[in-house]
């Protein structure tokens, strides 16, 4: 039996819907409250068991990696001056997993980002989670890439997380059609990468995170160029399903989409208020700018 060890992030985009910002700021360095966008999605995938993480960078993105590195002077004033718990958090972040940096040298889509890491990854069944989806567990809720992980390692079988989004929003997404198997557990038909509403029955959007079996390196490497001219993940999902299989999993954790400023807006204000420090200041806070608006 195989298990889910390694995951890539690919992290190679520009980040354009954040300009000027993103100009010299990788998005994935956006800062949701006191932690950047990655370190939320790397936490989830260590959560889940995963030892190695390969993130697929592109040129300006040397601050991801530097952030999983060591930073002597900083460590060492934190330790001199006494702020141990914070160094201790900073110590944790860069022993949290072994962070492999490999180059997308052409941005040729979300296929060839995942075919970038079968260096690393080779013949093991691995993890895909998009840099800038965040999905938050609380109350003990296993995470989206948790939940992967188990079905894969009980039916051998790749497993994608799916969400149900109204009419308007099934266009933004790759959407996969699913015949239930019980509870949470669907069997994948087919995929498709963001179609027009009126030429699919289903809604079951994929937001973003995947476990599969090495087989579609191989189906990535036969694609043909598709949708933009890129090498689309769904279109070797395709292979994948009619060769082994797939099942989707929905999910009742929070989730966001912070490469989108709304959906990046709302993540900040939803992680503010599970933060110790802030709850109830900034509820409080939030609570009299509401009633403002009703004077």
């Amino acid at each position: 039996m195989s298990h889910v060890k390694k995951a890539i992030i690919p992290a190679a985009g520009l980040g354009t819907r954040f300009l000027p910002a993103t100009k010299t700021v990788p998005k994935e360095m956006l800062t949701l409250v006191d932690a950047p966008t990655i370190l939320y999605v790397v936490e989830e995938a260590v959560e889940a068991g995963i030892e190695d993480i390969i993130l697929i960078a592109g040129r300006g993105k040397h601050a991801i990696e530097d952030f999983f590195d060591t930073s002597y002077e900083l460590e060492d004033k934190l330790a001199r001056a006494g702020n141990l718990n914070l160094l201790d958090r900073l110590t944790k972040i860069r022993n949290m997993a072994n962070i492999i940096s490999i180059r997308q040298k052409q941005a040729l889509g979300l296929g060839h980002a995942v075919y970038c890491g079968k260096s690393v990854v080779g013949d093991e069944p691995f993890a895909v989670l998009l840099g800038d989806e965040i999905t938050i567990s609380q109350n003990g809720q296993k995470s989206v890439t948790s939940q992967l992980v188990e079905n894969f390692s009980e039916t051998q079988l790749s497993s994608i997380s799916i969400m149900e989004v109204p009419d308007q929003d099934v266009s933004k997404y790759g959407i996969a059609e699913v015949q239930k198997i019980s509870g949470c557990r669907y069997k994948v038909l087919s995929v498709i990468e963001k179609p027009d509403p009126k030429d699919i029955k289903s809604r079951m959007a994929m937001p973003g995170r995947y476990v599969f079996d090495s087989q579609i390196f191989e189906e990535i490497k036969n694609a043909q160029p598709g949708l933009n001219g890129e090498i689309q993940l769904t279109d070797s999902m395709k292979s994948l399903i009619s060769h082994k299989g797939m099942e989707a999993l929905t999910f009742t954790t929070k989730r966001f989409d912070a490469g989108d400023k709304l959906g990046y807006l709302k993540a900040s204000v939803e992680l503010a208020l599970m933060n110790p420090e802030l709850e109830i200041q900034f509820r409080n806070y939030l609570i009299e700018l509401v009633k403002g608006w009703g004077k």
